[in-house]
């Protein structure tokens, strides 16, 4: 589509492919195989949103793979993103990153192109940098159709940036029901200025990280009493695609299973009713009422820390801790740390608070983490 809010129309597919988090082999390498029959369901089912970043390790070598060398491409769509997150890269190097995608995924062109995870620590490099011009000059040049920006910081950065570059199309926001009035993240206000700015929104994170399609009891009991038999993940991706001003919501699917349950409910795709919204209230409170660390495992946080320590691991192994046998908890703390630094090797630097989308206070909460290593 030429025009980015075309996307907004009822009948568009909503669901689109994240490329975070694909299947991976053994040796740790991604399973090409099993990614080319996902994007092959995808694509039969309707959908033709794809979303990788320079970033994600492997993914845009995988997608071409996958998709680029065996679908046309008038067929899909193909988003990425420019990472300015280490603020040592100079501008040359940061501009490269364009090539290199295009060189790894063999697209011949990016559809969406991104300003990837602006937030207080690296907005201003992007202006520094002058990667805003950048894009620009991308799409004038027309290697990329469409440019805009990801965005995990608070509202009045997102009113800040979009009132300085009126000229981005479109902005992608964390969007979930567990961080809709999250005052870490502000999902619902962040979707309500971008409306405001007249800027569709691609949702990022629906399931947020994994943690909704597994979500803690109280909420499992919340919908298990519809005896719907519907996925977790369901709820979640229905409550974020249904929002209004949303362009397509992404999940980072991990298996053929995921995607087939993904499109069981998104390729004739009906926003959650007033009944379900309700429920959709209490499993809001419910979770208000836990008190376990909000990590998605992005792991931007782990790629500079100098102790090498697995912190969005660590934060799974405490919030399962409770309900879970103590042998199992520090079997996993063992697990994940094997090899890697522990909590107790932080040495309080904050390099992974400057990067952290959630903004977690993760020293402290580090430090608490400490407890596993004394069970």
């Amino acid at each position: 589509m030429d025009n980015v809010k075309d996307y907004l129309r009822k009948d568009v597919f909503k669901l689109g492919f994240g490329l975070m988090r694909l299947p991976r082999l053994e040796d740790g390498t991604i399973d090409v195989e099993q990614t080319a029959k996902m994007a092959d369901l995808f694509l039969e089912a309707g959908g033709t949103y794809f979303d990788t970043a320079f970033v994600y390790e492997g993914s845009e070598e995988a997608i071409r793979k996958a998709l680029v060398e065996r679908h046309p491409r008038e067929s899909y769509t193909l988003a990425t993103k420019l990472a300015a997150m280490d603020l040592s890269l100079d501008e040359a190097a940061l501009k490269k990153e364009f090539e290199t995608s295009l060189q790894r995924t063999g697209a011949g062109y990016f559809d969406f192109y991104l300003l990837h995870a602006l937030q207080r620590s690296n907005y201003r490099n992007y202006e520094d940098k002058h990667l805003w011009e950048f894009v620009k000059q991308l799409k004038e040049e027309g290697k990329i159709r469409h440019y805009g920006f990801s965005f995990h910081a608070d509202p009045e950065l997102l009113e800040e940036i979009l009132n300085a570059h009126p000229d981005a199309e479109f902005v992608q926001l964390q969007i979930n029901y567990a961080d809709w009035e999250n005052p870490g993240v502000k999902s619902k206000t962040n979707l309500e200025i971008c409306k405001a700015h007249g800027k569709p929104v691609i949702v990022m994170e629906p399931v947020k990280g994994g943690i909704l399609a597994d979500p803690i009891p109280a909420v499992k009991e919340i919908f298990d009493k519809e005896g719907t038999g519907a996925s977790y993940s369901s709820w979640a991706l229905r409550f974020a695609a249904g929002q209004d001003n949303v362009m397509i919501a992404l999940s980072g699917m991990s298996s053929l299973q995921q995607m087939e349950d993904n499109l069981s409910f998104m390729k004739n795709f009906q926003p959650l009713n007033e009944h379900e919204l309700e429920l959709i209230k209490a499993a809001q409170e419910a979770i208000n009422q836990d008190r376990s660390i909000p990590c998605t495992s992005c792991h931007y946080c782990t790629k500079g820390c100098p102790m090498n320590i697995p912190i969005p691991e660590i934060f799974t192994v405490e919030n399962r801790k409770a309900g879970s046998p103590k042998f199992r908890t520090v079997r996993e703390y063992t697990i994940v740390t094997q090899d890697k630094g522990k909590a107790s090797d932080c040495i309080s630097c904050g390099q992974c608070e400057s990067v952290c989308p959630q903004q977690l206070p993760i020293i402290s909460l580090l430090e608490k983490c400490r407890n596993l290593e004394s069970l």
